[in-house]
Order: structure tokens, then C-alpha cells, then sequence
């Protein structure tokens, strides 16, 4: 397992199949897929955390399922561009999936800022969601944002 920027990911990837993006929060992390040719990403589900371990085989079983071929770790940088806790948590997340679970799938960090952030807007202004159907979906939402813009990047640089 590798944990690498977007910009090496290609090198690490067959030339198609799923990438898994994840929002990582606190409580929960939201999970959104891509289609094969890694153009579209979609919501997929949130899961709520519980201990590493049932988060990792969470994951595991995701990824096995759907044939994931990379993750995409949303990385929660502030907004002058430095880096917080939060930032060490997911990099922590990162390593603990390679150290402690086995994974062997690439993961790419991607730069978040603002993502939950942009999804409650559109989800606000443009869905008119209730506050509680909000509750439901921002997690998988933002991680479609997450995947979405990382997918982007990826098709910018072949």
C-alpha cells in the first residue's frame, strides 16, 4: 500500500477501475464511488465509526464488493493552507489502514477545504433539503465532492 499525492496515483493504477472517496469525520465517514473510466463520482453511503478495526473491515468489504482499485482520503487542510489536527488524524487514518488493517490499495490525499461546506450550500439553496434529510446525506455528499475533484485532477493531467 502506498500513500501517495494525485499526481503519482496513475502510476499506481490499472488503466481503469472504481476509485472509493472518503469524508472522514469524527462520527462517520461518508463514502461516494466512481464509475470505471473515473469520470463520475456518486454518493455511495455513510458509515458511522465505531472502533479502527470495524471501520477498516467496513471499508475492506466496500472495496472487495465494488472493486476498488484506489482510495481517495479527503485531507482537511485549513484554509491559510496549513495543516491541523485534523489533517494528522487522516494521515494517521492513512497509515493505520496500511499498518494496522493490511490494506494494499493506493491512497491519494486530497485537499478538502471546503467541501462539506460547498455540499450544504447546494443542498440548502438548490435541493431545498430539511435540516434533518441534510443530516442524512452531507457525508456521502462531500465525498462525492472530494472524489469528483480529484477525478478532475487526475483526468487534467493525462
Amino acid at each position: 500500500m502506498t500513500i501517495t499525492d494525485i499526481q503519482s496515483l496513475p502510476d499506481l493504477l490499472p488503466p481503469r477501475g472504481r476509485l472509493l472517496g472518503l469524508d472522514l469525520g469524527e462520527k462517520t465517514i461518508g463514502l461516494a464511488l466512481s464509475d470505471r473510466d473515473r469520470t463520475v463520482a456518486s454518493p455511495l453511503e455513510t458509515i458511522r465509526r465505531r472502533k479502527f478495526t470495524q471501520d477498516a473491515a467496513e471499508l475492506s468489504r466496500v472495496c472487495t464488493e465494488r472493486e476498488v482499485k484506489a482510495l481517495i482520503l479527503g485531507l482537511p487542510v485549513n484554509m491559510d493552507g496549513s495543516e491541523g489536527k485534523r489533517c494528522q488524524s487522516t494521515r494517521q487514518f492513512a497509515r493505520n489502514l496500511a499498518e494496522v488493517a493490511g490494506f494494499t490499495l493506493p491512497i491519494a490525499l486530497w485537499d478538502e477545504r471546503m467541501s462539506t461546506q460547498a455540499v450544504e450550500r447546494f443542498l440548502i439553496g438548490e435541493a431545498d433539503m430539511t435540516r434533518q434529510r441534510r443530516g442524512q446525506v452531507v457525508d456521502k455528499m462531500a465525498a462525492a465532492y472530494i472524489l469528483q475533484g480529484a477525478l478532475d485532477a487526475l483526468a487534467r493531467d493525462v
